[in-house]
Formats: structure tokens, sequence, C-alpha cells
């Protein structure tokens, strides 16, 4: 999972459960089902045999470490025979090599070892379940931008490693099959970029098809599947190509699709629809999922907590819209199925220490302080609990949640008898200073059937009232009986270009530096921090840049610089800075990278002389894997 993990020590905001409404979908013709939790409108023309699966890789862990799983009845029941009747019928196992330090101590993330997934398989199958193995072939979490070797294979020469690769698979898929049904395997997790410490594609097939020729002997009639991520970057036609040219044996291209990250759902469907067409391969959904509230369980940091852009209400209905919009993408794209990532991975308690012993012991958290020796850089800085109890398809206390039956209602449809405000979105309104103050008189509301209604707003105007200088502020309000907030900002005359990065053109700012080659501006309506673009950086090597903007003709006077970031994984030595200089006089605020959506704000006050021209600009140095966002710098007259 991309950046799922390298984001977890971000600060986490007020518990309010709600979200813009961009992307729900009013449902259509929903069939009246008196039993129903849930809306879910029917999901047209899935095929026989479409694959609803969950990756509950971590259950062992977390059982072990006394997490207790419960039916729609609320009695505690095995976790596959809910599965089962909520309408799963695929279980996803991730299998790492050897995920222990030279003590046998684990490295946490749920154990994910032959042992634990041969136990998984046997349970699966006692439910109907089939298995889809999901190989990393590394000792611990493989995703773009970590793809380790083995320990045991490190030294190992490229035909030494395929080798390897090859008995360990037919050996693992030997000691799963006893008690499991195998039904799809993937060869290699997330491999954009590389593949069990190879980088370069003439290794990385010759390693995938070592896994194809293991998985063949053992059984011809299972499918093979290779996993890609950040369909919003328009690459996978290359991947698919280099899978052409290197003769690569496999029959599903399979994808990662967090909306949080990666783009919109239709251009999901062109990206799949594309490999399909062109390349005669099927197409999968292997990971995706969607928070259903913004509150942490286990007193340990989550990579999404913050709902305020997001396409759906972090609520139950939101997530369950979110997983019937993803199903129906793929639908619409001829894929084979959807897999929801590791729905149960819920707390193992409220209280950090108890919970931090459990995670060291039981390895039923990310991370746990021994995978240090093997991944120092990342697990080794931030390693404890779960950072996506939130995401689950379980509440905090393993009660399943009313959109763990998307699964079963997708095909026909559901819906309750009432239908109810669900979530309000917040109110993010920009205003000139000289401007009289005024707030929405209505809001539209977001009901748990998707659909939407302005409802009267009432806003605390002593707060309104207040605001008399440049800034940003908060607003408290109610509507339709739910708190709600305006994000109100105040400015006056921007006097720097372009400098929410919206328009496309950036021939006023100057790149020089090493510097992300994926594209300086993305366009994601969930990433920037207002409107849909950010200057966005990453790289797999250290990225060390400066970006600037000349300005001229500005009336002598005092004057306030301001940006914000947002990022991660920058290293210890990191170094992210604003500045403005005019003449000899130099002024730098530095500005941290807190995570995902934890936006931070960097200001300068500098004093611009007769001359009326100044420089502004960011620089960012930081190590391999590193990664950000610069969003709306201003520059404003204050005095």
């Amino acid at each position: 999972m991309k950046k799922i993990f390298s984001l977890l020590m971000m600060v986490i905001l007020t518990t309010m459960i709600t979200a813009c409404s961009s992307g729900s979908l009013k449902p259509k013709t929903v069939p009246k089902d008196d039993n129903a939790n849930i809306y879910v409108e029917a999901v047209p023309n899935l095929p026989k045999g479409f694959m609803f699966g969950v990756d509950i890789s971590s259950v062992i862990a977390l059982e072990n470490s006394g997490v207790k799983f419960y039916s729609f009845d609320g009695k505690e029941q095995d976790i596959f025979k809910t599965l089962a009747e909520a309408g799963v019928n695929y279980i996803r196992v991730r299998i790492w090599n050897d995920p222990y330090d030279a003590e046998g101590r684990s490295y946490g993330g749920g154990n994910c070892d032959i042992k634990n997934a041969a136990v998984i398989a046997a349970r699966a199958k006692a439910y109907g379940l089939k298995l889809f193995v999901d190989f990393h072939y590394s000792d611990f979490w493989a995703d773009p931008a970590k793809q380790m070797s083995p320990k045991a294979w490190a030294d190992m020469e490229i035909e030494q490693k395929a080798i390897a690769l090859e008995q360990f698979t037919i050996d693992t898929l030997k000691e799963i099959g006893k008690g499991g049904v195998i039904g799809m395997v993937q060869l290699g997790n997330e491999t954009n970029n590389a593949m069990s410490g190879e980088n370069k594609w003439i290794n990385i097939s010759v390693l995938m098809n070592a896994g194809a020729r293991a998985v063949r002997k053992y059984d011809k009639n299972i499918k093979i599947a290779v996993h890609f991520t950040d369909p919003h970057q328009g690459r996978y036609v290359n991947f698919a190509q280099y899978l052409k040219n290197f003769e690569v044996d496999y029959d599903v291209f399979a994808s990662s699709y967090y909306p949080y990250w990666h783009g919109t759902l239709k251009n999901l469907t062109a990206q799949l629809l594309l490999i399909k067409e062109r390349y005669g391969k099927e197409a999968l959904i292997a990971e995706t999922a969607y928070a259903y509230t913004e509150e942490d369980g286990d007193a340990f940091g989550n990579t999404i907590s913050d709902s305020r852009g997001q396409a759906y209400p972090f609520s139950v209905y939101g997530q369950a819209r979110s997983l019937r919009n993803v199903i129906a993408a793929a639908s619409d794209a001829g894929a084979i199925g959807v897999f929801y990532w590791e729905p149960a991975w819920i707390p193992v308690g409220t209280d950090y220490n108890a919970n931090f012993a459990k995670w060291e012991q039981f390895g039923s958290g990310w991370a746990s302080s021994h995978a240090s020796e093997y991944d120092p850089k990342d697990a080794g800085m931030w390693y404890g609990g779960s950072a996506v109890d939130n995401q689950a398809l379980f509440d905090f206390n393993g009660y399943p949640l009313p959109s763990l039956n998307v699964f079963k209602y997708a095909k026909n449809g559901a819906a309750m008898r009432e239908n109810f405000i669900d979530a309000i979105p917040d109110i993010e309104l920009t205003q000139l200073l000289s401007a009289p103050r005024a707030l929405p008189e209505t809001v539209s509301a977001v009901y748990a059937d998707g659909s939407e209604q302005a409802v009267p707003a009432a806003w605390n105007h002593a707060q309104l009232d207040a605001v008399n200088a440049l800034g940003d502020y908060v607003i408290d309000g109610m509507a339709g009986g739910t708190a709600i907030k305006c994000y109100l900002s105040i400015e006056d005359k921007n006097y720097i270009v372009n400098g929410d990065f919206e328009d496309v053109n950036m021939r006023m700012w100057n790149v020089s530096g090493s510097v992300s080659v994926s594209g300086h501006i993305e366009r994601r309506t969930t990433d920037p921090r207002s409107g849909e673009a950010s200057f966005h950086f990453w790289d797999s090597e250290p990225l060390n840049f400066t970006v600037t903007q000349n300005i001229t003709g500005l009336p002598p006077g005092i004057y306030m610089l301001a940006a914000y970031l947002h990022g991660d994984k920058g290293g210890p030595d990191a170094e992210c800075f604003i500045f403005a200089q005019a003449g000899q006089v130099y002024e730098r605020a530095d500005i941290r990278l807190e995570g995902y959506k934890n936006f931070q704000q960097a200001i300068i006050h500098f004093e611009a002389g007769e001359s009326g021209s100044i420089t502004v600009g960011f620089t960012v140095k930081c190590a391999a894997g590193g990664w950000g966002g610069w969003d709306d710098f201003k520059l404003f007259k204050v005095g």
C-alpha cells in the first residue's frame, strides 16, 4: 500500500463526521428491503463468479492479541463465517519470506509467514472461501517506495535469486494448499519500480517468470496476477508493455485503488479497460478501502483522519458508497473482482502502553521495533499499531459494520426503510479583508442514501464579528441538528502569480536542482489543501531543489509571505522552508513534514524597499522516498 505506513505520526484532528460531498452518488433504482441495514444501489451486469474479496492477513496476530469478532446479531463468531455471510467469497493473504529478526522476534504487520497463511487458508476453506495468495518476495512490506530482497537472497545474483524464488513459491503453495483452496496467486506487491531488490525490468521479469513457472507447475488452472498502483499517473500501459516486451507469463493485471490518493473512478475504469483491450489481460482491484470515522481507536495515528476534501463522508454510509462505486468501476472495466484491504485490522485495546506490549509480543501492529534491523528508515522509526483501524469494516470492538454487507447487496441492491442526514460538509471560504462578512444561509446535507438537500445553517456571529485581520479562522455553526464548521480565510491582494498551482502554465516559477521526475503539478482533488492541484514531489533518490518566483512593481512596505506543506518520509536531516529576498535582506521560515493532509503553514514578514522587486520561493532537501505537496502560496501587503 503506497504511503500507508509512513504517514503515521500525523496530528489527529477533532472528530467531525463531515466531508465534502463531491463524488457522492444519488441512487436511482434500489429495491426496498426492510431487513437491510445499508443503502446499496445495484451494480448492473456483474459477471458470474465476480470476486468479492478481503485481505485479512493480520487476523491471526489480532486474535492472539485478544481481539474478538462478532456476528451481525452480536454473538461472538468466527470472522470467516461472518465474512461469508456478508457475501465475501475470496480471502487475500500476504506472504513474507522471513519476517523475524535473528532472535526470532516478529517484525509485526500480522506475522505474515507461511505458517499463518496456512491457518488462514484452512479457516477460509471451512466456509467455502477461496484464497488469493499475495507474494511480496520480501521479508516485510513491499510497495513502490521499498522492494527489499529477503535476507536469504540479498547476496544472490539474479539467476540464483530466480531459482530460490521459484522454489519458495512452489513450497509455499504446497503448504498452503494442504488445507486451503488456492484460486489466484500474485507475483510481487505494487511492483511499480522494483521487486525483491531488483529495479531493472529485465531482472524483474526473470523473477516474475520464475514465480509463474512455480504456479503453473503446482496447478495450471490457478490465475496469475501482477500488481501495480497509482492508476492516476497513467503509467499502466507502460507497465503492461514492459510485461509484454519481456514475455512475462500472467493472466490478471491488478491495481490498488484508494480514493484518497488514486484519482477518479472514471480514470481507473479507463486505465483497466485499456489494458484489457490492448493486451488481452483480465483486470482486478487488489486493494481498496475507505474510512468510516475520523476517530483513532488504538492511540496510534491513522494514515487518513481528516475527511475534508474527500469524496464521501467518513461514515458507515460513505464507506459503503465508496466500496459500491469501486465495484461498479471495476465491473465497467470488465474486471474479475474487488478486494478490500485489511477490513479487520481493528484496535487491540485503547491504552497505548498496553497496546504497545501486544504489538511487540504478537506482531499485531503494522511494525514492531524488531523490524528496525530490516527496515530502519521506515519501520525502525515509526513502528506501532494499526494505521487503518478507522477504515475497517468492523467497529473498534469487533462488531461488523453495515458497510460489510455491500458485498452481499452489490448485485441486487438494498435500502433501509428510513432515510436520514448522514453528514454535512464543512464549508471553506476565502474573503477579502475589505469585503463584508457573510456566511451561507444554507448548507448541503448528505443523506444516508447518498442524496443531497439544502438545510438552513446558523453560525456563531460572535466568532464571525471578531474576524478583522488577515489570517485563517474557524467559525462554528449548526445545521440539521449537526455541528458544522466554516474554515474562513481572510486575504488581501495576492502578489504571487499561480500560487495555488491551478494554472498548468508554470513559466512564472523557476525550478533548479533535483526534483521528482513524476512531475511537479499533481491534479488530485484529495491531495491539495485547496482546489485541484498542488506542487507535488517524490523520488526514489534524495531530493534537493529550489523553486522561485521573481516579483516586481511592489509598493514599498511590510509584506507577509505564507505557504502550506504536507508530506512525510523526509528523514531526520530533511529541510523544507520558504524564503523571501529583497536586495541584501533574506528571510527564511522552516516547515516540517508532519503527515498526509496534515498541512503545516510557514509565514515570513519582511520589508520591501524602493526597488519594488523581491524573490520568493521554497526549498526541499529530503531523503529518498520523501514526498510532499506545496500549496496556497500568498504574498500580502500588511503595512
